[in-house]
């Protein structure tokens, strides 16, 4: 496929893929609903600040009521919960025999095939750190595994030449068979994430802190038991191994594991997740609607208990609409929700 690569949702994921295709010699268009972000591309050229690489790349970049023509290669980069909105938007744009690769986190690939067809969506799962400083600035702050595949497990020529270009990105990006595995594997640590969120710590200080590990390994013990339910092996990345949060893991299995993601988030200089930004900076809403509820809905449809997880979730609603305070506090709240859990277990 050829052509200009339209990018839409110019932030942290999408800025960070687009200026290193660019970089690589690709022609890429960029789509983005913050007005300012796009006068600022257009204006000056998006700059990739951060220790990966420091560059200022040219592109055109448009509003969605804008944007004229068809693509065959879209990538999809916004948020969780403006995948809907955004998939309806684009769908026009999406050549006959073009795709859409959901560059996101969270479950999505469903969403965006409402809308554009599920034979033209390609799976991808990214853990790179990145963020939206400013209109025309991203941070990319550290690297992080990069896969894709097929929805039904496939090789494809479309699927090699995705990998190809992701390979421009990240050198060590991963082709499989399994990408519903790696994004319930993500949707495990993401969880994990959430719960980082819930206090103005660093995500590699509460995964640090042995108070809180036996809580966030049962927290992990509730989604990767959906994942289960539902027939998904969950696969390892950046530290995070699923084996090591089954259940009758070994604790070696379990220490290491954190010790492993630790490590990994320590060697970023994204000490916080987006998440947290999302509260804390940006005072907006989360993802955690469109990738955590979904795992306690997909979890109730199969009999599996997830207390923890819908614990979780009313504490984030409770800090974006202004009940409660980012503390450490927060994660005693749901430490306690894991005892009464086993309690009740017992």
């Amino acid at each position: 496929m050829s052509g200009p690569i339209l990018v839409w949702g110019a932030g942290a994921i999408g800025g960070s893929l687009g200026a290193a295709f660019i970089r690589a010699g690709h022609e890429v268009v960029f789509v983005d609903v913050a007005a300012d972000h796009v006068a600022a591309i257009n204006a000056h050229g998006l700059r990739i600040a951060g220790p990966i690489f420091e560059d200022t790349v040219t592109a055109k970049a448009f509003t969605p009521d804008e944007l004229q023509g068809r693509f065959e290669r879209v990538f999809l980069c916004v948020k969780g919960h403006h995948t809907a909105a955004a998939s309806r938007a684009l769908a026009p744009h999406v050549a006959d025999h073009g795709y859409v690769v959901s560059a996101q986190n969270g479950l999505n690939e469903p969403v965006i095939a409402e809308a554009v067809g599920a034979e033209r969506v390609v799976g991808c799962f990214v853990n790179f750190g990145a963020d939206y400083l400013e209109p025309g600035v991203v941070h990319y702050s550290g690297r992080g595994a990069v896969v894709v595949g097929e929805l039904d497990g496939t090789t494809t020529e479309r699927i090699t030449a995705i990998h190809a270009l992701m390979r421009e990105f990240e050198p060590r990006a991963v082709l499989t068979d399994n990408i519903w595995g790696y994004l319930w594997g993500k949707l495990i640590y993401g969880t994990l994430l959430f719960a980082t969120a819930l206090t103005d710590d660093s995500i590699a200080d509460v995964l640090a802190n042995a108070r809180y590990r036996p809580m966030l390994t049962e927290l992990a013990l509730e989604v990767g038991a959906v994942a289960n339910a539902a027939g998904i092996k969950p696969e390892a990345f950046d530290g995070f191994d699923p084996a090591a949060f089954a259940p009758g893991a070994p604790a070696a299995e379990t220490t290491r594991s954190f010790d492993e993601m630790v490590a990994h988030n320590r060697r970023s200089t994204k000490s916080h997740s987006g998440i947290w930004r999302d509260i804390a900076v940006r005072k907006r809403k989360t993802e955690v609607d469109a990738q955590i509820v979904p795992i306690v809905e997909k979890a109730r449809s199969l009999g599996v208990p997830t207390p923890l997880t819908a614990r979780l979730v009313e504490l984030i609603h409770d800090i974006e609409d202004g009940r409660r305070s980012l503390d450490l506090a927060n994660l005693d709240d749901l430490a306690g929700s894991a005892r009464a859990a086993a309690g009740a277990e017992a």
